[in-house]
């Protein structure tokens, strides 16, 4: 479960004492609706199935799948499945060898979701271990299915863009300026991510 309202609020109150331009933001913008996905592989099994595809295309995928797989399916059911059964699903075969990764892993118990690190960069790191799961999408589970109150995905555009809007800046910081400018801003970087996807297409700001 991701941050809850009174966390995100909580969160951001206490940057904002810390830097002007976010309570500034604050006061215009408001504060976030929460973010919140379910813990476990189907979350997982989702980012794999939107990869470059548009929300309607993800969303069309991934009602075949259940269609085909039961909607409560495990990640055995997708395994026991050929290549052109899921290829009729909508899965190519990049995104077929992703999913399988992720459901191995599960599988086999080399990968328990339920029980990841507790410490950020280690989660990160156990996921990453999944074929087509990158630093951006283990990050974005951990805010977004756990709740973790420190994730900063300096990678995100938005975030990049948001960030750089909220501060004033003459140009978009890069991944790396993005990831220092948040330093001050622990152990509440997750909130603040929210806030900047929450102001990046504001035109109040």
């Amino acid at each position: 479960m991701g941050l809850t309202q009174a966390q995100i609020t909580q969160a951001l109150d206490t940057v904002a004492d810390r830097e002007p331009a976010i309570a500034r933001a604050l006061e215009i913008a408001g504060y976030p609706e929460p973010r919140i996905r379910d813990r476990g592989y189907k979350t997982l099994l989702r980012t794999i199935v939107g990869q470059q595809v548009s929300v309607a295309a993800a969303n069309s995928m991934w009602n075949k799948l259940e269609a085909e797989l039961g909607e409560n399916f495990t990640p055995t059911c997708l395994l026991e499945r050929d290549f052109d059964t899921l290829r009729a699903c909508g899965l190519s075969r990049q995104k077929q060898g992703y999913a399988r990764s992720l459901c191995e892993l599960v599988s086999q118990n080399q990968l328990n979701l339920q029980d990841l690190p507790q410490d950020d960069e280690e989660a990160i790191a156990e996921l990453t271990r999944i074929k087509g799961i990158g630093r951006w999408s283990a990050e974005i589970y951990l805010l977004f299915a756990e709740g973790r109150p420190d994730i900063w995905p300096a990678g995100d555009l938005a975030v990049m863009a948001g960030i750089g809007k909220i501060l004033g800046l003459e140009e978009r910081p890069d991944e790396k300026a993005t990831r220092a400018l948040a330093e001050p801003w622990r152990p509440h970087r997750g909130a603040t991510a929210i806030f900047t996807w929450h102001c990046y297409n504001n035109p109040a700001l």
